[in-house]
C-alpha cells in the first residue's frame, strides 16, 4: 500500500522511514528556491557586511559605541518590520511577492555602500538593507513551513541555513581574494577594498532576486484578522515562555562586528579575518543539515540548549583570549552553535503555533530578537568603549555580559516543558 499524502502539501510523502537523502531530494521546490536565493543573497551580503565594520573603525575612525549603535538599529529597523510583513502575508494569504520585494529592496541598497564616506550615510544604506530584510524573513520563513510537513520542518529550515551558510563562506572567501588583491596582508583595511568589494557584491544580489521571482510558488494558508498588536496573546502561552527565555539569551547575543573588531584587536589582518570567518560558514553549513534532522528525531529543546551552553563557552573564551590562535579556535566552534541552534530554533517556531498564524509568529520572533538587537549591540559597544569621558571596561566586557545571559538562558530552557498537542507530528517533545 502506498503511503498516504498530506492534501495541503501533495509535493511531501509523510513515510519518515524513507533514506534520509532520498528525503532531502524530494523536499519540494519552494525550499530548494529559497535555498539557493538565501545562498546567492548571502554571497552578496557578507561580502560587504563582515568588512563594514573594519572600514567604519579602521577608514572613518568610529569608536565600538557608534558601531554597536549602527547595527542595533539596523536589526531593529529590520526587526519591528518583520511582524508586519508576517501579518501582512497571513492576511493575503501570500508569502512570495512580500519576499521578492524585500530581496529586491536590500539588492538595491548595495551599489550606495561605494558612494558612502561618512558613519552617517553607512547607517542610512545599512538601515535600508536592513528595511529589505525585514519585509523578506518572516513571509520567506513562513513559506517554507507552509510547503513542508511538521516531521521535516527542521531538515527543510537546517537545509535553508546550509545554503545561507554556504553562501556567506563563498561570500567571505570572495571578499578575502578581494583583500588579496589590492592590499595583501595589511592589518588596517582600506576604501578601495572595500568599494572594489561592493562593486562585486551586486551581481549575487540581483541573482538571488531572479531565483526567488522565478522559483518558487504560493500555497495556500488560512487569512489572519486585525492588524499585528505588541503582544503574544494570539499565538499561546507556549510561544509567549519561548520568546521570554530566547530575549534573555539575545540581549546578550550582540552583533558578530564585535568579534570581528575583537579578532582585529587581538592582532589578526584584514585577509585573516576573513579566512577565519569562511572556516566558521563553512562549519555552520556542514552542521546546520545534520543539527535539522537530528531536532526532527530528538526534539528542538535539546539541542538549543546545547549550543546556548556552547555559546557561553565561547564567549568566555572571547572575554579571555589572548592571542590570534585563540580567536580562530572560538570562532570554529561558533560554527557548530550557530549551526546547532539557527535553523532548530525556526523550525520550533512552527511547532509552537497553528498554520494560519505562522506568518505573525515568525514576524513576532524576528521582530522581538531584532528590537533586542539594538539594546545588545549598544551595551556592548559601551561595555567596550564607553560613552562620553567614561572609556567603559575594555573589549573582554561585552563577552562576559553574553556568556552570563546565555547560561541563564540554558538553565531556564532546561526546566521548561511546553505541553504541545499531538497532532505537531512531532517526536515527543520539541
Amino acid at each position: 500500500m502506498q503511503p498516504e499524502t498530506d492534501p495541503k502539501h501533495p509535493e511531501i510523502d509523510p513515510d519518515t522511514a524513507q533514506p534520509e537523502k532520498s528525503i532531502i531530494k524530494n523536499l519540494p521546490q519552494n525550499v530548494w528556491a529559497v535555498s539557493l536565493t538565501s545562498f546567492l543573497m548571502d554571497i552578496s551580503s557578507e561580502m560587504v557586511l563582515n568588512v563594514l565594520p573594519l572600514f567604519l573603525s579602521n577608514v572613518l575612525g568610529v569608536k565600538t559605541n557608534i558601531i554597536g549603535l549602527i547595527e542595533g538599529v539596523a536589526e531593529a529597523t529590520s526587526s519591528v518590520l518583520k511582524v508586519f510583513s508576517g501579518w501582512l502575508s497571513d492576511k493575503i494569504g501570500s508569502r512570495k511577492w512580500l519576499a521578492v520585494l524585500g530581496y529586491a529592496l536590500s539588492a538595491l541598497s548595495k551599489p550606495f555602500f561605494y558612494f558612502a564616506n561618512t558613519w552617517e550615510r553607512i547607517a542610512a544604506i545599512r538601515w535600508t538593507d536592513r528595511v529589505g530584510k525585514g519585509i523578506r524573513t518572516a513571509p520567506r520563513d513562513a513559506l517554507v513551513a507552509d510547503t513542508v510537513q511538521p516531521h521535516h520542518r527542521g531538515l527543510a529550515f537546517g537545509l535553508h541555513r546550509a545554503a545561507d551558510s554556504a553562501g556567506a563562506m563563498l561570500g567571505i572567501l570572495i571578499a578575502a581574494f578581494v583583500v588579496w588583491r589590492v592590499q595583501s596582508t595589511d592589518a588596517a583595511f582600506q576604501q578601495k577594498t572595500f568599494q572594489t568589494i561592493v562593486l562585486v557584491s551586486i551581481f549575487p544580489a540581483v541573482l538571488a532576486v531572479i531565483a526567488l521571482a522565478v522559483g518558487t510558488r504560493d500555497v495556500k494558508v488560512g487569512k489572519a484578522g486585525a492588524a499585528p498588536r505588541i503582544t503574544f496573546k494570539g499565538l499561546g502561552k507556549n510561544f509567549l515562555i519561548f520568546m521570554i527565555i530566547v530575549g534573555i539569551f539575545d540581549l546578550g547575543n550582540s552583533s558578530d562586528a564585535f568579534l570581528v573588531l575583537r579578532a582585529q584587536e587581538r592582532g589578526m589582518s584584514v585577509l585573516h579575518i576573513l579566512l577565519m570567518l569562511a572556516v566558521f560558514n563553512l562549519i555552520y553549513a556542514e552542521i546546520s543539515t545534520p543539527a535539522g534532522i537530528l531536532s526532527d528525531k530528538i526534539g528542538r529543546k535539546k539541542l538549543i540548549i546545547v549550543g546556548w551552553l556552547i555559546y557561553a563557552l565561547i564567549y568566555l573564551g572571547f572575554a579571555l583570549a589572548g592571542t590570534a590562535v585563540h580567536i580562530v579556535l572560538l570562532y570554529v566552534a561558533y560554527g557548530f552553535y550557530y549551526g546547532l541552534t539557527y535553523g532548530t530554533a525556526k523550525a520550533m517556531v512552527g511547532d509552537l503555533v497553528p498554520a494560519e498564524l505562522r506568518g505573525t509568529a515568525y514576524g513576532s520572533y524576528n521582530a522581538v530578537l531584532g528590537i533586542l538587537d539594538f539594546p545588545a549591540s549598544l551595551i556592548a559597544g559601551i561595555l567596550w568603549s564607553g560613552v562620553g569621558s567614561w572609556t567603559g571596561f575594555g573589549p573582554s566586557a561585552p563577552f562576559y555580559f553574553g556568556a552570563a545571559l546565555a547560561l541563564i538562558a540554558a538553565i531556564l530552557f532546561l526546566f521548561w516543558k511546553p505541553m504541545l498537542p499531538e497532532n505537531q507530528g512531532l517526536p515527543g517533545e520539541v
